[in-house]
């Protein structure tokens, strides 16, 4: 089979390989367009890009998908099938193009956590298990039949940044396995049934932490936040965000949101179940560390 990659961050890039260390014929990869970053704004390559280049891979960079110089080359390269990894919704003419059709791999096991942010909102709503499903595209986004499924257990301390570094791996085995089922035909698709749980981009205004709630919920939310947006909270007016912490049960003496700390060793927050005890966290305008080393050059 002749394929083509769509795909733009790290989260994609052991799904390539893993194809091309099987010895799958990619006939190009398509990927973001190369964007200034930094100091000196010099342009950065996304990653996906830059595992083609350093495998002699055709790379597409088209700025709209709809273009018609890209469709033309699209269609030049006569692959018969797409596979789509962390990469923006297609147009209906490119993901119908190939006469195998387009799968994608999505972080859940769908129909739970359609969209954008799954890992994000399976720690976020305490879920304990998730998973990877690869689906053929149509229409309405995240809804086609799935070929394979694969769950992944969320462990009670793990974070958004550790579930997707795990998924990572896990996917890019779904999907080698996905292709060869292709290639012999030897599949069978399912439709997507059970509950429908939506999973959208997150903003940073959805990143803010509501303490007025138990420490269980206040816990997911930072886990899943964390290591990037970061929930965060108001710290004497500065923008404060919190990575991780423990969670300590008990009778409440202290208002909801308050924070009671020693100067010393700890800084927590009271919840209506018991505090918060923040370990790792940023202040505005200072680098990430953890409480310890905050609270002794700190002056509140």
């Amino acid at each position: 089979m002749r394929i083509v990659f769509f795909g733009t961050p790290d989260f994609a890039v052991p799904s390539l390989k893993i194809l091309v260390d099987n010895g799958y014929t990619i006939a190009a990869v398509v990927t973001v367009a190369d964007k200034p970053s930094g100091r000196g704004l010099q342009l950065h390559e996304s990653p996906v890009k830059k595992f083609a280049v350093a495998n002699s891979i055709k790379v597409l960079q088209p700025i709209k998908l709809k273009d018609e110089n890209f469709i033309a080359e699209l269609k030049s390269l006569n692959a018969d099938l797409f596979i789509v990894i962390a990469f923006r919704m297609l147009p209906e003419m490119v993901w119908t193009m190939p006469p195998i059709g387009t799968f994608n791999l999505h972080g859940s096991l769908l129909p739970k956590y359609r969209g954008a942010a799954p890992i994000n909102w399976a720690i976020m709503n305490g879920e304990k298990e998730t998973g990877v499903t690869t689906f053929f595209l149509k229409h309405a986004i995240d809804t086609g039949d799935i070929l394979l499924q694969q769950k992944i257990e969320i462990a009670e301390s793990m974070n958004a940044g550790e579930l997707h570094d795990k998924m990572m791996l896990v996917g890019a085995d779904v999907v080698l396995k996905t292709v060869r089922l292709i290639e012999t035909k030897n599949y069978q698709l399912q439709s997507q049934t059970g509950e429908i749980i939506h999973a959208p981009k997150i903003f940073k205004d959805d990143c803010k932490i509501n303490w007025n709630q138990s420490v269980e919920q206040v816990n997911n939310f930072i886990r899943g936040l964390s290591p990037y947006p970061a929930a965060f909270t108001d710290l004497n007016g500065k923008v404060l965000k919190i990575f991780s912490g423990k969670k300590n049960i008990q009778p409440v003496e202290h208002e909801v949101g308050s924070y009671i700390t020693n100067h010393k060793s700890f800084l927590k927050f009271a919840c209506i179940d018991g505090y918060f005890e923040v370990e790792n966290l940023q202040l505005e305008g200072k680098q990430k560390m953890y409480v310890q080393d905050f609270l002794r050059g700190w002056r509140n």
